[in-house]
C-alpha cells in the first residue's frame, strides 16, 4: 500500500482555486507533521505549507495569506486549499513526512 497519495491538481486560470487531498495509510497523518512541498521546473524544490501534529501550521511567504493547510486525522487526509492562484504556482505538489512522499500531483495555473 503506497503511503501516501495525492490527489486534486489539474489546470486552472488565474485567480482560480484548486483543492489538493494527500490521504495517508494508517495514521501516518496524526502521528507526524505533515508537509506540502512543490517543484517546477528548472527550480528548487520548496516547502509551501506545513502542520504539526497538533495542529500549527506554517506557510512559505509567497502562499500566506492564499494557501491553507489542514487535516482530518479520521479520514487520514491533510489538505492545501489553494486560493487565488498564479501562474507562478504552477509546480508538482507533493505531501510529505518524516519517512514518506507522496507521487505528487501536478498544478498548472494559466495566466
Amino acid at each position: 500500500q503506497v503511503p501516501l497519495v495525492e490527489s486534486g491538481g489539474g489546470l486552472v486560470q488565474a485567480g482560480g482555486s484548486l483543492r489538493l487531498s494527500c490521504v495517508g495509510s494508517g495514521s501516518i497523518i496524526s502521528v507526524y507533521a505533515m508537509g506540502w512541498y512543490r517543484q517546477a521546473p528548472g527550480k528548487q524544490r520548496e516547502l509551501v505549507a506545513q502542520i504539526t501534529t497538533d495542529g500549527r501550521t506554517n506557510y512559505a511567504d509567497s502562499v500566506k495569506g492564499r494557501f491553507t493547510i489542514s487535516k482530518d486525522n479520521a479520514k487520514n487526509t491533510v489538505y492545501l486549499q489553494m486560493n487565488s492562484l498564479k501562474p507562478e504556482d504552477t509546480a508538482v505538489y507533493n505531501c510529505e513526512n518524516r519517512d514518506y512522499r507522496g507521487q505528487g500531483t501536478q498544478v498548472t495555473v494559466s495566466s
